[in-house]
């Protein structure tokens, strides 16, 4: 008796399920607020070398603060004041009107900056000065979150699948705040991003472990509207991120804030179930039995169960269990599954490292960062219901590679468009982040239908890993500029395409039945009876 066949038959998207997809909302939607967070925490205000401390009184000390910086601040070309170079000593002819250069020695700034606080009230960069020389320790912050992110995915799949989703998402709670308020209250910049690469690793786990215990309680008629129903409270978190950091533009107090929701999970998390699927797959039909019997009964289906007995789960189990305990070693160990796995891993990394490569770059469209990060959140909306359609009609796989595919052409167009004409180049970056948005929300959806019940959180921690090891890396490739400002647009271009081609390897998985063991990959997919029935 397949778990699929109880599922269906039980209603695989009824109360029960809602019930568990409003629970997990509110762990959910802080991944984005954290996530993106250094748009906002991680900002750089327009800033100039302090003059008023470098230089003594005297002349200087009776000029005005205009005059002050007129004399001792050099102008870069389009006008504005330099924020990193500032003169050796004050160039008082300027204030006459020559440009006489002489002696107008320029040197790194002396004795701080100062910053424009009317955007942001206190940011990492004002708070340690991580600006000029610095300015790759405030890039680095975000780096080293996404590296706690890529070690915690593959850690918290490893555990979730031997010991449970519902007791590993409990640990992924508590271990999130507890990091997140540790990393708040931080009295310097080493413990501040060692906080924050535990945090990263904790909020791991809430990210693939809900997935998959969503997934796993959803029937396979009912599994894409699932995946995209999930993917909302993205979107959701998103949203509240700009209007949060909007009104509370002080670092410290930004974090707490959009860490808060998770009280509500820990106090919600005594109403989670536990994955009935992974329970069979592990050989447990009595507590198997039990969520069973929970579902059907919120769902209204008891009747459907009367002949269902945990004795009837457990030999059906045991037709198929294995006792063997999976590892990460077992995804390349025959050729099907190795295949997927280095296809699906190599895909994640382009998915994840261009999308972050758009998200995290919100500055360079000559738009509020308040207003850019409103319109990159509302366009997913629309996006994922089309994505909806797409997936139901036409499939996992040419979804994939379409989204990764056409993402790619927008970031290759705004390599050619001049900056001034900003309002074109924005239009083309939401489509761009509209589309690596819906490239993300069919991975999510595509890698748990991949990988069978027995290694599925370890392919998930496995991909998930790689996505992260692409976002770790995407922030710094901004750094690349200064060797040619457009080379970190064609290299995002260039990742997204390639990963694009690279989806086209992987199977459809559009109706079929999620594979339960490994030997389940190594022949060709079974299709649904609503499959057949369509056909």
């Amino acid at each position: 008796m397949k778990f699929d066949s109880i599922l269906s038959e039980i209603n695989g998207f009824g109360k029960f399920q809602i019930k568990l997809v409003l629970i997990q909302m509110l762990s959910r939607i802080i991944m984005p607020c954290h996530f993106l967070l250094n748009n906002f925490m991680a900002a750089v205000p327009s800033h100039h070398c302090n003059v008023n401390a470098s230089y003594d009184g005297g002349i200087f000390g009776n000029l005005t603060l205009e005059q002050k910086l007129a004399v001792g601040i050099p102008a870069e070309e389009d006008g504005t004041l330099s924020s990193c170079q500032m003169f050796s000593k004050p160039q008082y002819q300027l204030l006459s009107g020559s440009n006489s250069s002489e002696d107008a020695f320029t040197v790194q700034c002396q004795n701080g900056w100062v910053y424009d606080n009317s955007t942001f009230k206190s940011t990492l960069a004002t708070e340690w000065d991580l600006v000029c020389s610095k300015k790759g320790m405030n890039k680095v912050t975000a780096t080293i979150f996404f590296s706690g992110v890529m070690f915690g995915a593959p850690l918290f799949g490893f555990l979730s699948d031997r010991f449970g989703r519902r007791p590993l998402l409990l640990v992924s709670y508590l271990s999130s705040m507890t990091f997140a308020v540790l990393s708040a209250f931080s009295t310097s910049y080493i413990m501040f991003v060692i906080m924050r690469f535990f945090t990263g690793m904790s909020l791991a786990g809430i990210s693939i472990i809900s997935v998959v215990l969503n997934v796993e309680w959803f029937s396979i008629e009912h599994r894409t509207f699932s995946g995209v129903i999930i993917s909302l409270d993205w979107t959701l978190g998103n949203c509240i991120l700009a209007g949060i950091a909007y009104y509370v533009n002080e670092w410290r107090m930004l974090i707490l804030v959009v860490t808060s929701p998770l009280i509500l999970a820990v106090i919600a998390w005594r109403w989670l179930p536990e994955s009935a699927r992974w329970l069979l797959a592990k050989g447990k039909a009595d507590a198997a039995h039990y969520y069973i019997m929970k579902c059907a009964d919120m769902n209204n289906r008891t009747n459907c169960m009367a002949t269902v007995t945990p004795q009837a789960l457990l030999e059906s189990a045991q037709a198929e269990s294995r006792d063997d305990k999976y590892t990460f070693v077992d995804l390349f160990k025959t050729p099907n599954i190795r295949r997927l796995s280095i296809c699906s891993g190599i895909v994640w990394y382009g998915v994840a490292f261009t999308y972050y490569g758009i998200s995290l770059n919100i500055s360079g469209f000559g738009l509020n960062p308040y207003l850019t990060q409103l319109i990159f959140a509302s366009i997913e909306m629309p996006m994922k219901i089309g994505v909806y359609v797409f997936l139901e009609k036409v499939g996992r796989r040419p979804g994939e590679m379409g989204a990764l595919l056409i993402t790619g052409f927008c970031l290759f167009i705004n390599v050619f468009v001049p900056k001034d004409k900003w309002v074109f180049r924005t239009v083309v970056a939401v489509l761009g982040k509209a589309l690596s948005e819906a490239s993300f929300t069919i991975m999510y959806l595509f890698t748990t239908e991949l990988y069978p019940t027995v290694v599925r959180q370890n392919g998930l921690g496995y991909t998930s890993f790689l996505a992260r090891l692409g976002v770790s890396i995407s922030p710094l490739i901004m750094l690349l500029e200064d060797v040619w400002h457009l080379l970190p647009a064609v290299t995002y271009c260039a990742v997204a395409v390639g990963s694009g081609l690279v989806a086209s390897l992987l199977p459809e998985t559009l109706n079929t039945l999620l594979p339960e063991f490994i030997e389940d990959i190594e022949k060709p997919r079974i299709q649904s009876t609503r499959r057949k029935e369509i056909q």
